[in-house]
C-alpha cells in the first residue's frame, strides 16, 4: 500500500515561482488558488481576467520539447492545459527538474484541496485525487458546522497563550489548561451567546486552579508565603 499524501500548508510569498500552462477557466482557477506566489502563465491564449490573477503572461504555444526552459527557477509547476498528454509531459519534465507539479488530469506531487477559510484559521478538505466532488461537498458541510464561537475560541486561547509560561511553568500542564478551556461546555456556550468576557473570566478560573496547583509544589514560592506569615 503506497504511503498517504502529506497535508502541508505553504506560505505564499513573490520569491517562489509557479508556473501554470494552460490559458482556460481551469489555469485561471488554479491561478486563484496559488494567490500570493508570483505566478508566471504560459499559453498560446488566456481568459479575460487572467491578467488580474497572475504576475506575467507569456503568450507562446508550446509542445513537450518547449516546456524545460519555462521551469526554470519555479517552485511549483501547474499542468492545466486541455490536453492529457501534453499535461503528463509537463509533469514529467517537472520532477525530472526536481520541481514539484500539479496536474490536472491527476498524478502530480501537489493537490490543491477544497478550503474552508475563516477569520482566525482555514480547513481543508482533500480526497487525494480519487473523486474530485467530494472534498468541495465536503467542505460545504464543514462551513455550516463551524460557526462564529470557533473563531471566537481561538482568539481566546490566543490571547491566553501570551505568556501563559510566566504563569504555568510546566509545558504538560499548559497544555492540560488549553484543552480543559477547549473541553469546557460553559465556555462553548458563552461564546455561541456571544459573551466573550464571561468565557475569559470562566478560563481565568481553570487557570488559577494550575496556578495555585503549581505554588504548592514550589519550594520557593511556599518559603516566600511562610515568610510573608
Amino acid at each position: 500500500m503506497s504511503p498517504r499524501m502529506v497535508p502541508v500548508f505553504l506560505e505564499p510569498t513573490k520569491e517562489r515561482k509557479v508556473v501554470v500552462f494552460g490559458g482556460g477557466m481551469v489555469a485561471y482557477r488554479k491561478c486563484r488558488q496559488f494567490e500570493g506566489f508570483r505566478i508566471t502563465v504560459v499559453a498560446d491564449r488566456t481568459v479575460p481576467g487572467m491578467e488580474d490573477v497572475c504576475d506575467e503572461i507569456v503568450l507562446e504555444h508550446f509542445d513537450p520539447s518547449d516546456i524545460s526552459p519555462f521551469l526554470e527557477g519555479a517552485f511549483i509547476a501547474v499542468a492545466a492545459t486541455d490536453s492529457k498528454d501534453l499535461n503528463a509531459a509537463i509533469r514529467d519534465s517537472a520532477r525530472s527538474k526536481g520541481v514539484l507539479v500539479n496536474s490536472a488530469h491527476g498524478g502530480g506531487d501537489v493537490l490543491l484541496p477544497s478550503s474552508v477559510r475563516k477569520k482566525h484559521y482555514t480547513v481543508a478538505v482533500s480526497s487525494e485525487g480519487s473523486v474530485p466532488a467530494f472534498p468541495p461537498y465536503v467542505a460545504k458541510k464543514i462551513d455550516g458546522f463551524l460557526g462564529e464561537e470557533y473563531d471566537m475560541m481561538l482568539s481566546l486561547l490566543t490571547d491566553l497563550r501570551k505568556d501563559l509560561k510566566d504563569r504555568i511553568g510546566s509545558q504538560p500542564e499548559r497544555a492540560e489548561f488549553l484543552a480543559e478551556v477547549l473541553g469546557d461546555e460553559d465556555i462553548w456556550h458563552m461564546l455561541r451567546e456571544g459573551d466573550r468576557e464571561g468565557a475569559m473570566e470562566k478560563a481565568l478560573d481553570i487557570e488559577e486552579g494550575y496556578t495555585q496547583r503549581a505554588d504548592s509544589t514550589n519550594p520557593l514560592a511556599q518559603s516566600s508565603h511562610d515568610s510573608a506569615c
